[in-house]
Parts: C-alpha cells; sequence; structure tokens
C-alpha cells in the first residue's frame, strides 16, 4: 500500500495519536512553552490542584477527577483534588481565574461559533466563558473569526480547520456528553417533553390529565438539587447561572433558540440583509402589547438598552467598559443597535452571516427603569476584576422583574422559590400562538442529593427532577404507572480545563500527556454506567462535526495511554518526557 491508499481520516489518526507528540503543532502555545523551558532546572515535582464540586452537587465530576488524580499521580504528578461550592468554582474559573485543572461540564452550545469567544486571544483578558482557559494562538484566532464570515460548505470547512486546531492545543480535555435523565410524575401532569426540562418551553408544554386528582390543581412542583435559583436571580451573574433554565422562563429573549433553529419570541418578525456598507443586518419587530411584570411597557428602548449594557454594564460611567461576563460571546457580534420607533430597532453585525448573528437575538431583555440604577462601581469579597466590577454583575436581585411567563413571587434561600404565572404574556391565553399554561403557581423546592429529588418525585412532593440525575440513582425510581424516566443527549460536555496562564500547563505539549491520562471511553461506562458518549471534539453529535475527528474508540488527538481504563505508566511517562519533563529516581515529574 502506498501513500495514495491510506485515506486521509486514518493517515490524521495515525500522526497525531500513534507517534506521540513529537510533531511540532503549529504556534500553538509557544509563548506558553517558552516560558515552561526557563523552569527546567527547578528540582520541584510538579504539582498540581484539580477543582471541582462536591458529589452531591454532582457525583459524575467528582469521580472523574478522581480518576484523573489516580493517573496524574501514577505518572509522578503531585496532583490533590479540592472540593469547592457550585458558585466557588465558578467564581473561580471565570472571574478570577485561580485555579490549575478544573473537572465540569460546558454549557449546552448549538452553534460551533461558540469556539470563538471560548479560545479566541481577543477574549484572554475578559472574564465568564470567554477563553477562561488563557489561550492565544493567532492560527487558531484566524480559523475562528473565518467560520464566523463564511456560508454553507466554506463554513463547514472553516470550522473543520477550527476544530483540528482545538484538538491539537488541548485548552481543554473531552471527556464525554452525558445522558440527561429526568424523572417525573403523570398523574397530576402529562405531555412532558421527551426531552427533558432544559428547554423552558417544555415546562410550559405540559398538560393536565384529565384523571387528574383534585389536590392543589394549580401547582407545579419541581425539585433541583442545586439552590442557587432560590438565592440569587440575577440572570447575568455568571457565577450563580448554569444551563440556567429558571432564569430563562422569567426573561424572555428576541428568539429562542428551539432544536437547532432559532425562532422568533419576543421579536414577531425579524428580517434579515446584507448591505455593502453595514454587513448583516437585522431588523426586528416586537410583538405589540409587551409589558414587563411591573406592569411597564417593553419598548425597543429597552432592547436597545438591553444590548448597551451589557456590552458596558458602567453606561460609560467607568475607565472601560464593563461587559456582562454571562453573555460577552454573543454581545460581541453586534457592532451597532438603533431604535427605529417604538416597536423596531435595527441591527449591525459586520462581516458575519445571518445563522452566527442570529445568536445575539437569544440573550435576556432587561427593563431599563431597573437595571440603569445598577451602573455603579461596586467591589465584592473574592471577585477580582481588574477592569472593574459594577453592581448590576454582583446584585442577588432576589425580587426580579423581567417579561417572561413566569414571575417571582416568594423564595427562602436554600429551600424554595415560587414563581406565579405571568397572565399578561403573550404566550398565555388562546390565539393560534398562545399556550394553555394548564398551573397558576410553580413551586421549586431543593434536595441535597440526586437520590433525595428522585425520593420526593416518588412519594408524590413533586411532579419532576427539574435537574438531570445521575444514573445510580435509577434503581430507586419505583415501579409505577404514574412515574416515568426521560433520557436525552445533552449538549454539555464533561470536559477537563487547564489554566494555560499557569504553568505547567502553558506547555502545549504538557497539556497533551495530561489529556491522554483521561480514558473517556471507560469514564463513559463506568462514571455514567453507559449513559454517555464519549467524544474527541466539542461538536460531537452535532451536522458540524467533522467525520474525521469522530469517536472510533479513542480520541483522535490524544489517545488514552493506557488500556480499559488503566494507563501503561511506561507509554504516559514517555509522553511527559516527550514535554520535556524529566523524572527522579523515586519516580517523581520534575518541572
Amino acid at each position: 500500500m502506498d501513500s495514495s491508499d491510506v485515506s486521509p481520516t486514518l493517515s490524521r489518526r495515525k500522526l497525531l495519536g500513534g507517534v506521540g507528540f513529537g510533531a511540532a503543532v503549529g504556534s500553538a502555545g509557544c509563548l506558553q512553552y517558552a516560558r515552561s523551558l526557563t523552569n527546567r532546572d527547578s528540582p520541584e515535582q510538579v504539582s498540581v490542584t484539580i477543582k471541582t464540586v462536591p458529589a452531591d452537587d454532582d457525583e459524575a465530576a467528582v469521580q472523574i477527577a478522581r480518576r484523573l488524580q489516580k493517573h496524574m499521580t501514577t505518572a509522578g504528578i503531585d496532583a490533590s483534588i479540592e472540593l469547592v461550592a457550585n458558585t466557588e468554582l465558578l467564581r473561580d474559573i471565570l472571574l478570577n481565574q485561580s485555579f490549575d485543572v478544573y473537572v465540569g461540564q460546558y454549557p449546552p452550545q448549538h452553534d460551533p461559533d461558540f469556539l470563538r469567544p471560548a479560545l479566541h486571544s481577543r477574549f484572554v483578558t475578559e472574564q465568564g466563558w470567554q477563553n477562561p482557559f488563557g489561550i492565544s494562538d493567532l492560527g487558531l484566532d484566524e480559523r475562528l473569526v473565518d467560520q464566523r464570515s463564511t456560508t454553507t460548505d466554506d463554513r463547514q470547512r472553516a470550522v473543520t480547520s477550527a476544530t483540528e486546531a482545538v484538538g491539537e492545543i488541548q485548552p481543554f480535555a473531552m471527556a464525554c456528553f452525558p445522558k440527561d435523565i429526568t424523572v417525573v410524575r403523570t398523574d397530576r401532569f402529562d405531555n412532558w417533553s421527551v426531552d427533558g426540562l432544559d428547554r423552558p418551553i417544555n415546562y410550559l408544554a405540559v398538560d393536565r390529565p384529565a384523571d387528574a386528582p383534585s389536590e392543589d390543581p394549580t401547582t407545579l412542583r419541581v425539585v433541583l438539587t442545586d439552590d442557587r435559583i432560590t438565592k440569587n436571580c440575577n440572570p447575568i451573574a455568571v457565577e450563580y447561572r448554569g444551563p440556567n433554565t429558571l432564569t430563562k422562563l422569567l426573561y424572555d429573549p428576541l428568539a429562542r433558540q428551539q432544536g437547532s433553529e432559532i425562532r422568533p419570541w419576543l421579536a414577531t418578525d425579524v428580517t434579515w440583509r446584507r448591505t455593502a456598507d453595514l454587513g448583516v443586518t437585522a431588523t426586528v419587530t416586537l410583538r405589540e402589547g409587551l409589558s414587563w411584570h411591573d406592569g411597564q411597557n417593553l419598548t425597543a428602548a429597552d432592547v436597545v438598552f438591553t444590548y448597551r449594557f451589557l456590552d458596558d454594564t458602567s453606561l460609560g460611567t467607568g475607565d472601560m467598559p464593563v461587559h456582562s461576563p454571562r453573555f460577552r460571546g454573543r454581545t460581541s457580534l453586534v457592532e451597532s443597535v438603533e431604535r427605529l420607533d417604538d416597536r423596531t430597532v435595527r441591527f449591525g453585525f459586520g462581516d458575519t452571516v445571518e445563522t452566527v448573528a442570529a445568536r445575539a437575538l437569544t440573550v435576556p431583555m432587561l427593563p431599563s427603569h431597573v437595571w440603569q440604577e445598577k451602573t455603579g462601581e461596586t467591589n465584592i469579597a473574592g471577585i477580582d476584576i481588574s477592569e472593574g466590577i459594577t453592581q448590576a454583575l454582583v446584585w442577588a436581585n432576589t425580587d426580579p422583574v423581567g417579561s417572561g411567563p413566569l414571575q417571582f413571587e416568594s423564595r427562602t434561600p436554600g429551600e424554595q422559590v415560587v414563581f406565579s404565572r405571568f397572565d399578561e404574556h403573550f404566550l398565555v391565553g388562546g390565539g393560534p400562538d398562545r399556550f394553555t399554561i394548564p398551573f397558576e403557581r410553580f413551586d421549586v423546592r431543593v434536595a441535597p442529593s440526586d437520590a433525595a429529588a428522585v425520593s420526593l418525585v416518588t412519594d408524590g412532593t413533586v411532579d419532576a427532577t427539574g435537574s438531570p440525575v445521575h444514573p445510580k440513582v435509577l434503581d430507586s425510581v419505583a415501579d409505577s404507572d404514574s412515574i416515568e424516566t426521560y433520557m436525552t443527549d445533552s449538549r454539555s460536555f464533561y470536559h477537563v480545563g487547564f489554566n494555560a496562564r499557569r504553568e505547567p500547563f502553558g506547555n502545549v505539549r504538557f497539556r497533551q500527556a495530561v489529556a491522554r491520562l483521561l480514558d473517556s471511553e471507560y469514564i463513559a461506562s463506568t462514571v455514567f454506567e453507559g449513559y454517555a458518549t464519549p467524544a474527541a471534539t466539542p461538536l460531537a453529535g452535532t451536522a458540524w462535526e467533522p467525520t474525521e475527528f469522530e469517536w472510533d474508540g479513542d480520541d483522535p488527538f490524544v489517545p488514552f495511554a493506557g488500556s480499559d481504563g488503566e494507563i501503561d505508566v511506561s507509554e504516559a511517562r514517555d509522553a511527559f518526557r516527550e514535554a520535556g519533563y524529566t523524572y527522579d529516581d523515586d519516580g517523581r515529574l520534575r518541572g
């Protein structure tokens, strides 16, 4: 067989995976790698702290962290695990950038443009999910910009090129996409979506069965294992928001992601054009008669305010713009926003394509009469933002005023929050675009663990688990005609994030060597008991996933240095030696 007989895919896999890391990987991490060389004479053993949340918050994340720690230790690294609360973990990763390595889930994504704010060097000094990994690589930057401004086949090629660069650079190591498991009762409410409850509209689509019991028929009851919504309802507080489903029921966007499409929501119409001077533009027409929960009208002025505010929460009163980290990736697509009349706004997006620009229309609309008072500079213990911080970013917003189909009623921090149906919402009532929402109150309770949450569903205290539960609790789900379990493929992948700002993770070859300690196939089959799909790229399972980088039993970029979950010590240590590190007589990795 000559070279012409070898498929491009097989050749690439062999090149990337079979011969170690002797080959150069472009310009990736050159600056960081050069810095690491200055530390080669250090006698210290390489020491790493892995941060994640406690098992009651995320059983799978802890198990992944423990396996990584075990393999790091075997490879000669002094590895430890630090368990911190959800809010503290996100604060350390997204605001303070105070971590070596973390294990967690990336927020659900549907379009490959999310890689641009996540990894482009333009965002390396910003907070939120804007390059928390500290990656700076000009080659990757060019590919990320290319995918934003090209269409159809050209964009697929650009996405493939960007995906390849991400796989080589390894800002994070992929683990898997889990199944989202939801347990529901069908005796009080039915028509639950088989797609789970991570989409807000799925709550609104439930129905009352004809033979439903009569007790308290007006309240839908849901249990979560995450208590943050009971303490903070600020939709732009990045450390308090995960999948964000409930705040999406409080705050409406102009358009919503529904499946693979983005459809008008507060907008009744979106007209796209491309002009020579402005590039791509969108003229958005709001529905008639929109209002906020406090009765004030929602107008085009609020829309313009929202985008200007998210771009600079100080509204020009600070020394420099203070972006909203929560939505920076999407609002950075907007180059101009202009009110045309009370119901019409025109956006300018510059050199991009509609499918990418439409993501900007999915941010929550904020009432100007509430949020314009939150522009002042402030400080808060535990957050270190050199660019400054505004009240808007740290405000708990315990009495939220949005325009969504649910409005705030009451809360007991750490235990419960109650919402009620907003009967002035455009969805409520009769009409072709309206729902008959069969509940008046939405009661959210907090359980200390997945097992406790499932128990509350089983004994009839609540109607559904509002956050996914771990597969290990499936055995405790009662065998009953009135209880069902739904599973859907999550778009929120588990990963190991590296902080390239810190040594030794500034060294791309070190990151690759650590990534080779992760056996995604084993993790999917054991940690998730088979309820997960191993993946080599964050686009796995989408139409954008390049076929040559699909999972075929191993990672094409960083193949596991071992088999069946156990590492090959010699192979693993060779990877670190090729990264420029040495071992002492006691097998400790020296950096």
